[in-house]
Protein backbone atom coordinates (compact mmCIF):
# COMPACT_ATOMS: atom_id res chain seq x y z
CA UNK A 1 0.00 0.00 0.00
CA UNK A 2 3.07 2.26 -0.02
CA UNK A 3 2.49 5.32 -2.14
CA UNK A 4 -1.24 4.63 -2.39
CA UNK A 5 -3.59 7.54 -2.84
CA UNK A 6 -6.56 7.06 -0.56
CA UNK A 7 -10.07 8.24 -1.43
CA UNK A 8 -11.39 11.38 0.20
CA UNK A 9 -14.79 12.72 1.13
CA UNK A 10 -15.31 13.82 -2.48
CA UNK A 11 -14.20 10.53 -4.04
CA UNK A 12 -17.04 8.54 -5.66
CA UNK A 13 -19.00 11.78 -5.80
CA UNK A 14 -21.71 10.49 -8.16
CA UNK A 15 -22.24 7.48 -5.92
CA UNK A 16 -22.45 9.68 -2.83
CA UNK A 17 -24.92 12.05 -4.45
CA UNK A 18 -27.16 9.18 -5.52
CA UNK A 19 -27.33 7.71 -2.03
CA UNK A 20 -27.81 11.14 -0.45
CA UNK A 21 -30.70 11.90 -2.79
CA UNK A 22 -32.50 8.72 -1.78
CA UNK A 23 -31.82 9.19 1.94
CA UNK A 24 -33.11 12.77 1.73
CA UNK A 25 -36.58 11.32 1.08
CA UNK A 26 -36.56 9.93 4.64
CA UNK A 27 -36.24 12.83 7.05
CA UNK A 28 -35.70 13.01 10.80
CA UNK A 29 -39.42 12.71 11.46
CA UNK A 30 -39.48 9.37 9.61
CA UNK A 31 -36.66 7.90 11.68
CA UNK A 32 -38.12 9.25 14.90
CA UNK A 33 -41.44 7.54 14.14
CA UNK A 34 -39.72 4.26 13.33
CA UNK A 35 -37.61 4.45 16.47
CA UNK A 36 -40.53 5.32 18.74
CA UNK A 37 -42.61 2.46 17.35
CA UNK A 38 -39.66 0.06 17.52
CA UNK A 39 -40.54 -0.77 13.94
CA UNK A 40 -38.53 -1.93 10.93
CA UNK A 41 -38.02 0.80 8.28
CA UNK A 42 -39.69 -1.18 5.50
CA UNK A 43 -40.13 1.81 3.19
CA UNK A 44 -36.49 2.85 3.47
CA UNK A 45 -35.09 -0.62 2.78
CA UNK A 46 -37.53 -1.09 -0.10
CA UNK A 47 -36.35 2.19 -1.63
CA UNK A 48 -32.70 1.15 -1.30
CA UNK A 49 -33.50 -2.16 -2.95
CA UNK A 50 -35.48 -0.60 -5.80
CA UNK A 51 -32.65 1.84 -6.49
CA UNK A 52 -30.17 -1.05 -6.67
CA UNK A 53 -28.05 -0.08 -3.69
CA UNK A 54 -28.72 -3.35 -1.86
CA UNK A 55 -27.39 -5.27 -4.87
CA UNK A 56 -24.19 -3.25 -4.99
CA UNK A 57 -21.83 -6.21 -4.50
CA UNK A 58 -23.65 -8.63 -6.80
CA UNK A 59 -21.86 -8.98 -10.16
CA UNK A 60 -23.65 -7.55 -13.19
CA UNK A 61 -24.04 -11.02 -14.74
CA UNK A 62 -26.38 -11.88 -11.86
CA UNK A 63 -28.34 -8.65 -12.02
CA UNK A 64 -26.35 -6.55 -9.58
CA UNK A 65 -24.18 -3.46 -9.85
CA UNK A 66 -20.83 -5.22 -9.55
CA UNK A 67 -19.36 -2.62 -7.22
CA UNK A 68 -16.33 -3.13 -5.00
CA UNK A 69 -16.42 -3.34 -1.21
CA UNK A 70 -14.80 0.10 -1.19
CA UNK A 71 -17.80 1.49 -3.06
CA UNK A 72 -20.22 -0.47 -0.87
CA UNK A 73 -18.58 1.12 2.15
CA UNK A 74 -19.33 4.56 0.68
CA UNK A 75 -23.00 3.59 0.46
CA UNK A 76 -23.04 2.58 4.14
CA UNK A 77 -21.19 5.75 5.14
CA UNK A 78 -23.66 7.98 3.34
CA UNK A 79 -26.66 6.19 4.85
CA UNK A 80 -25.53 6.88 8.41
CA UNK A 81 -24.24 10.33 7.56
CA UNK A 82 -27.75 11.19 6.37
CA UNK A 83 -29.08 10.44 9.86
CA UNK A 84 -30.47 7.01 8.98
CA UNK A 85 -29.83 3.74 10.80
CA UNK A 86 -27.89 1.39 8.49
CA UNK A 87 -28.31 -1.48 10.96
CA UNK A 88 -31.58 -2.27 9.21
CA UNK A 89 -29.87 -3.20 5.96
CA UNK A 90 -26.11 -3.66 6.26
CA UNK A 91 -26.38 -7.43 6.74
CA UNK A 92 -27.10 -8.08 3.09
CA UNK A 93 -23.93 -6.25 2.12
CA UNK A 94 -21.53 -8.34 4.15
CA UNK A 95 -23.45 -11.64 4.15
CA UNK A 96 -23.18 -11.55 0.36
CA UNK A 97 -19.44 -12.19 0.42
CA UNK A 98 -19.70 -15.71 1.81
CA UNK A 99 -21.98 -16.69 -1.07
CA UNK A 100 -20.07 -14.67 -3.69
CA UNK A 101 -16.64 -16.03 -2.82
CA UNK A 102 -17.45 -19.60 -1.82
CA UNK A 103 -20.84 -20.51 -3.24
CA UNK A 104 -21.17 -22.83 -6.23
CA UNK A 105 -22.12 -21.50 -9.64
CA UNK A 106 -25.50 -23.21 -9.30
CA UNK A 107 -26.12 -21.47 -5.96
CA UNK A 108 -25.15 -18.08 -7.38
CA UNK A 109 -27.42 -18.46 -10.40
CA UNK A 110 -30.29 -19.66 -8.23
CA UNK A 111 -30.15 -16.95 -5.57
CA UNK A 112 -28.22 -13.87 -6.67
CA UNK A 113 -30.63 -12.60 -9.37
CA UNK A 114 -33.54 -12.87 -6.93
CA UNK A 115 -31.55 -11.05 -4.23
CA UNK A 116 -30.63 -8.35 -6.73
CA UNK A 117 -34.28 -7.84 -7.73
CA UNK A 118 -35.46 -7.77 -4.12
CA UNK A 119 -37.49 -10.97 -4.41
CA UNK A 120 -35.21 -12.50 -1.77
CA UNK A 121 -33.31 -10.84 1.06
CA UNK A 122 -30.07 -12.16 2.56
CA UNK A 123 -30.04 -10.03 5.70
CA UNK A 124 -29.42 -12.65 8.41
CA UNK A 125 -26.35 -14.52 9.62
CA UNK A 126 -26.52 -17.17 12.36
CA UNK A 127 -23.10 -17.45 14.00
CA UNK A 128 -23.10 -16.28 17.64
CA UNK A 129 -24.36 -18.61 20.38
CA UNK A 130 -25.31 -17.90 24.01
CA UNK A 131 -22.56 -20.04 25.58
CA UNK A 132 -19.77 -19.59 23.02
CA UNK A 133 -20.18 -15.83 22.62
CA UNK A 134 -17.28 -14.49 20.57
CA UNK A 135 -15.40 -17.82 20.82
CA UNK A 136 -16.86 -19.10 17.56
CA UNK A 137 -14.78 -22.29 17.72
CA UNK A 138 -16.95 -23.42 20.67
CA UNK A 139 -20.31 -23.28 18.93
CA UNK A 140 -22.58 -26.23 19.69
CA UNK A 141 -25.17 -26.03 16.93
CA UNK A 142 -24.65 -29.27 15.01
CA UNK A 143 -25.61 -30.30 11.49
CA UNK A 144 -25.65 -34.07 10.94
CA UNK A 145 -25.58 -35.43 7.38
CA UNK A 146 -28.41 -37.86 6.71
CA UNK A 147 -28.55 -38.86 3.08
CA UNK A 148 -29.31 -35.83 0.92
CA UNK A 149 -30.09 -33.60 3.89
CA UNK A 150 -28.49 -32.13 7.01
CA UNK A 151 -30.41 -32.18 10.29
CA UNK A 152 -29.63 -29.19 12.51
CA UNK A 153 -30.04 -28.89 16.28
CA UNK A 154 -28.88 -26.03 18.46
CA UNK A 155 -29.36 -22.36 19.19
CA UNK A 156 -28.16 -18.97 17.96
CA UNK A 157 -28.43 -15.52 19.51
CA UNK A 158 -28.20 -11.94 18.21
CA UNK A 159 -29.31 -13.12 14.78
CA UNK A 160 -30.34 -9.79 13.34
CA UNK A 161 -32.95 -9.00 10.68
CA UNK A 162 -34.10 -12.64 10.56
CA UNK A 163 -37.75 -11.58 10.52
CA UNK A 164 -37.04 -9.53 7.40
CA UNK A 165 -34.88 -12.02 5.55
CA UNK A 166 -35.88 -14.94 3.34
CA UNK A 167 -32.34 -16.36 3.47
CA UNK A 168 -29.87 -16.86 6.31
CA UNK A 169 -26.19 -17.77 6.35
CA UNK A 170 -25.81 -20.43 9.09
CA UNK A 171 -22.59 -21.68 10.66
CA UNK A 172 -22.82 -25.08 12.37
CA UNK A 173 -20.50 -27.85 13.44
CA UNK A 174 -20.44 -30.90 11.19
CA UNK A 175 -17.60 -32.60 13.06
CA UNK A 176 -17.55 -32.70 16.88
CA UNK A 177 -14.98 -30.40 18.49
CA UNK A 178 -13.30 -33.38 20.19
CA UNK A 179 -12.56 -34.95 16.79
CA UNK A 180 -10.76 -32.06 15.07
CA UNK A 181 -7.09 -31.07 15.25
CA UNK A 182 -7.80 -27.34 15.14
CA UNK A 183 -10.74 -25.78 16.95
CA UNK A 184 -11.69 -23.87 13.82
CA UNK A 185 -11.98 -27.05 11.73
CA UNK A 186 -15.15 -29.08 11.39
CA UNK A 187 -17.58 -26.19 10.91
CA UNK A 188 -19.69 -25.73 7.79
CA UNK A 189 -21.78 -22.96 6.24
CA UNK A 190 -25.32 -23.42 4.98
CA UNK A 191 -27.81 -21.23 3.17
CA UNK A 192 -31.15 -21.55 4.97
CA UNK A 193 -34.47 -20.65 3.40
CA UNK A 194 -36.25 -19.13 6.40
CA UNK A 195 -39.66 -19.42 4.73
CA UNK A 196 -39.31 -23.20 4.71
CA UNK A 197 -37.55 -23.40 8.08
CA UNK A 198 -39.89 -21.34 10.30
CA UNK A 199 -42.28 -23.66 12.09
CA UNK A 200 -40.57 -26.70 10.60
CA UNK A 201 -37.64 -27.05 12.94
CA UNK A 202 -36.71 -23.39 13.44
CA UNK A 203 -38.31 -20.97 15.88
CA UNK A 204 -37.53 -17.35 16.67
CA UNK A 205 -37.74 -15.22 19.82
CA UNK A 206 -37.22 -11.47 19.36
CA UNK A 207 -34.83 -9.69 21.74
CA UNK A 208 -35.98 -6.23 22.79
CA UNK A 209 -32.94 -3.99 23.12
CA UNK A 210 -31.71 -0.46 23.74
CA UNK A 211 -31.45 0.27 20.03
CA UNK A 212 -34.27 -0.18 17.55
CA UNK A 213 -32.41 -3.15 16.09
CA UNK A 214 -34.34 -6.23 14.98
CA UNK A 215 -32.43 -9.14 16.52
CA UNK A 216 -33.38 -12.57 17.80
CA UNK A 217 -32.68 -15.84 19.51
CA UNK A 218 -33.09 -18.74 17.10
CA UNK A 219 -33.76 -22.36 18.05
CA UNK A 220 -33.18 -25.38 15.82
CA UNK A 221 -34.99 -28.63 16.57
CA UNK A 222 -34.29 -31.22 13.87
CA UNK A 223 -34.35 -28.60 11.13
CA UNK A 224 -33.74 -30.27 7.76
CA UNK A 225 -31.59 -28.46 5.20
CA UNK A 226 -31.00 -29.84 1.68
CA UNK A 227 -27.38 -30.94 1.22
CA UNK A 228 -27.23 -28.75 -1.89
CA UNK A 229 -27.47 -25.72 0.44
CA UNK A 230 -24.01 -26.44 1.85
CA UNK A 231 -21.72 -23.58 0.80
CA UNK A 232 -18.27 -24.72 -0.25
CA UNK A 233 -16.65 -27.76 1.31
CA UNK A 234 -17.89 -29.40 4.50
CA UNK A 235 -15.69 -28.64 7.50
CA UNK A 236 -14.15 -25.44 6.11
CA UNK A 237 -16.94 -23.06 7.01
CA UNK A 238 -14.98 -21.02 9.52
CA UNK A 239 -12.58 -19.90 6.78
CA UNK A 240 -15.49 -18.94 4.55
CA UNK A 241 -17.20 -16.98 7.30
CA UNK A 242 -14.04 -14.94 7.86
CA UNK A 243 -14.43 -13.36 4.42
CA UNK A 244 -17.88 -12.22 5.42
CA UNK A 245 -16.67 -11.02 8.82
CA UNK A 246 -13.83 -8.96 7.35
CA UNK A 247 -16.32 -7.33 4.98
CA UNK A 248 -18.67 -6.80 7.91
CA UNK A 249 -16.02 -5.00 9.95
CA UNK A 250 -15.01 -2.76 7.07
CA UNK A 251 -18.62 -1.81 6.32
CA UNK A 252 -19.36 -1.21 10.01
CA UNK A 253 -16.28 1.02 10.14
CA UNK A 254 -17.71 3.02 7.26
CA UNK A 255 -21.05 3.33 9.06
CA UNK A 256 -19.30 4.59 12.18
CA UNK A 257 -17.39 7.11 10.11
CA UNK A 258 -20.68 8.32 8.64
CA UNK A 259 -22.11 8.58 12.15
CA UNK A 260 -18.99 10.42 13.30
CA UNK A 261 -19.30 13.02 10.57
CA UNK A 262 -23.00 13.41 11.39
CA UNK A 263 -22.22 14.08 15.06
CA UNK A 264 -19.46 16.56 14.22
CA UNK A 265 -21.64 18.40 11.70
CA UNK A 266 -24.52 18.62 14.17
CA UNK A 267 -22.23 19.79 16.97
CA UNK A 268 -20.65 22.47 14.75
CA UNK A 269 -24.03 23.72 13.58
CA UNK A 270 -25.44 23.94 17.09
CA UNK A 271 -22.27 25.54 18.47
CA UNK A 272 -22.54 28.29 15.85
CA UNK A 273 -26.25 28.90 16.41
CA UNK A 274 -26.57 28.59 20.17
CA UNK A 275 -25.97 31.91 21.91
CA UNK A 276 -25.35 32.03 25.67
CA UNK A 277 -23.88 34.99 27.56
CA UNK A 278 -24.30 37.04 24.37
CA UNK A 279 -21.91 34.92 22.30
CA UNK A 280 -22.14 31.67 20.30
CA UNK A 281 -20.97 28.77 22.45
CA UNK A 282 -18.73 27.67 19.58
CA UNK A 283 -16.55 30.69 20.29
CA UNK A 284 -15.42 29.01 23.51
CA UNK A 285 -12.36 26.78 23.26
CA UNK A 286 -13.94 24.42 25.77
CA UNK A 287 -16.56 23.70 23.12
CA UNK A 288 -14.32 24.02 20.04
CA UNK A 289 -11.47 21.74 21.04
CA UNK A 290 -13.43 18.52 21.74
CA UNK A 291 -15.24 18.87 18.40
CA UNK A 292 -11.98 19.49 16.55
CA UNK A 293 -10.36 16.47 18.20
CA UNK A 294 -13.30 14.25 17.24
CA UNK A 295 -13.02 15.37 13.64
CA UNK A 296 -9.33 14.45 13.55
CA UNK A 297 -9.99 11.01 15.05
CA UNK A 298 -12.68 10.31 12.44
CA UNK A 299 -10.37 11.38 9.63
CA UNK A 300 -7.63 9.07 10.95
CA UNK A 301 -10.00 6.11 11.26
CA UNK A 302 -11.20 6.80 7.75
CA UNK A 303 -7.71 6.19 6.36
CA UNK A 304 -7.63 2.72 7.91
CA UNK A 305 -11.08 2.03 6.45
CA UNK A 306 -9.82 2.83 2.94
CA UNK A 307 -6.74 0.66 3.41
CA UNK A 308 -8.73 -2.32 4.69
CA UNK A 309 -11.28 -2.04 1.87
CA UNK A 310 -8.55 -1.81 -0.78
CA UNK A 311 -6.88 -4.96 0.56
CA UNK A 312 -10.20 -6.81 0.65
CA UNK A 313 -10.98 -5.84 -2.95
CA UNK A 314 -7.52 -7.04 -4.00
CA UNK A 315 -8.23 -10.43 -2.33
CA UNK A 316 -5.30 -9.87 0.04
CA UNK A 317 -5.11 -10.68 3.75
CA UNK A 318 -6.87 -7.89 5.59
CA UNK A 319 -7.86 -9.33 8.98
CA UNK A 320 -5.69 -6.91 10.95
CA UNK A 321 -6.69 -3.91 8.89
CA UNK A 322 -10.42 -4.77 9.00
CA UNK A 323 -10.28 -5.15 12.77
CA UNK A 324 -8.30 -1.94 13.25
CA UNK A 325 -10.65 0.02 10.99
CA UNK A 326 -13.69 -1.16 12.89
CA UNK A 327 -12.09 -0.48 16.29
CA UNK A 328 -10.80 2.99 15.45
CA UNK A 329 -14.00 4.07 13.71
CA UNK A 330 -16.26 2.80 16.50
CA UNK A 331 -14.18 4.62 19.12
CA UNK A 332 -14.10 7.84 17.08
CA UNK A 333 -17.84 7.75 16.46
CA UNK A 334 -18.67 7.10 20.10
CA UNK A 335 -16.49 9.96 21.26
CA UNK A 336 -18.10 12.23 18.68
CA UNK A 337 -21.50 11.13 19.97
CA UNK A 338 -20.52 12.11 23.51
CA UNK A 339 -19.17 15.47 22.40
CA UNK A 340 -22.23 16.19 20.27
CA UNK A 341 -24.55 15.40 23.16
CA UNK A 342 -22.48 17.52 25.54
CA UNK A 343 -22.45 20.41 23.06
CA UNK A 344 -26.26 20.33 22.86
CA UNK A 345 -26.57 20.19 26.63
CA UNK A 346 -30.11 19.41 27.75
CA UNK A 347 -31.42 19.61 24.18
CA UNK A 348 -29.23 16.62 23.31
CA UNK A 349 -31.66 14.46 25.28
CA UNK A 350 -34.67 15.72 23.34
CA UNK A 351 -35.78 13.21 20.70
CA UNK A 352 -36.57 15.94 18.17
CA UNK A 353 -32.84 16.70 17.76
CA UNK A 354 -32.02 13.06 16.82
CA UNK A 355 -28.82 13.19 18.88
CA UNK A 356 -30.05 10.77 21.56
CA UNK A 357 -31.23 8.27 18.92
CA UNK A 358 -27.96 8.33 17.01
CA UNK A 359 -26.11 8.26 20.35
CA UNK A 360 -27.77 4.92 21.15
CA UNK A 361 -27.29 3.54 17.67
CA UNK A 362 -23.56 4.20 17.40
CA UNK A 363 -22.85 2.86 20.91
CA UNK A 364 -23.67 -0.62 19.63
CA UNK A 365 -20.52 -0.79 17.54
CA UNK A 366 -18.13 -0.81 20.47
CA UNK A 367 -19.72 -4.14 21.40
CA UNK A 368 -20.86 -5.66 18.12
CA UNK A 369 -20.24 -7.19 15.68
CA UNK A 370 -17.02 -7.83 17.61
CA UNK A 371 -16.04 -6.36 20.96
CA UNK A 372 -13.14 -3.97 21.31
CA UNK A 373 -11.38 -6.36 23.70
CA UNK A 374 -11.32 -9.18 21.16
CA UNK A 375 -9.89 -6.84 18.53
CA UNK A 376 -7.16 -5.77 20.93
CA UNK A 377 -6.37 -9.43 21.64
CA UNK A 378 -6.21 -10.16 17.92
CA UNK A 379 -3.79 -7.30 17.22
CA UNK A 380 -1.65 -8.17 20.23
CA UNK A 381 -1.29 -11.81 19.18
CA UNK A 382 -1.37 -11.79 15.38
CA UNK A 383 0.31 -8.47 14.65
CA UNK A 384 2.59 -7.83 17.62
CA UNK A 385 3.46 -11.48 18.34
CA UNK A 386 2.46 -11.40 22.00
CA UNK A 387 1.40 -14.65 23.74
CA UNK A 388 -2.19 -15.78 23.20
CA UNK A 389 -4.31 -14.37 26.02
CA UNK A 390 -7.20 -16.83 25.87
Amino acid sequence: MDGAVFPTETTHQALREGVRALCAQFDSAYWQRVDEARAYPEEFVAALTKAGWMAALIPEEYGGSGLTLTEASVIMEEITRSGANAGCCHGQMYNMNTLLRHGSEAQKRRYLPKIASGELRLQAMGVTEPVAGTDTSRIRTFAERRGDRYVVNGQKVWTSRLQHSELMILLARTTPLAEVKKRTDGMSVFLVDTREALGRGMSVRPIRNMVNHETNEVFFDNLEIPAENLIGEEGKGFRYILDGLNAERILIAAECIGDGYWFVERAVRYAKERVVFERPIGQNQGVQFPIAECYMEIEAANLMRWKAAALFDAHKHCGAEANMAKHLAAKASWEAANVCLQTHGGFGFAAEYDVERKFRETRLYLVAPISTNLILSYIAEHVLGLPRSF
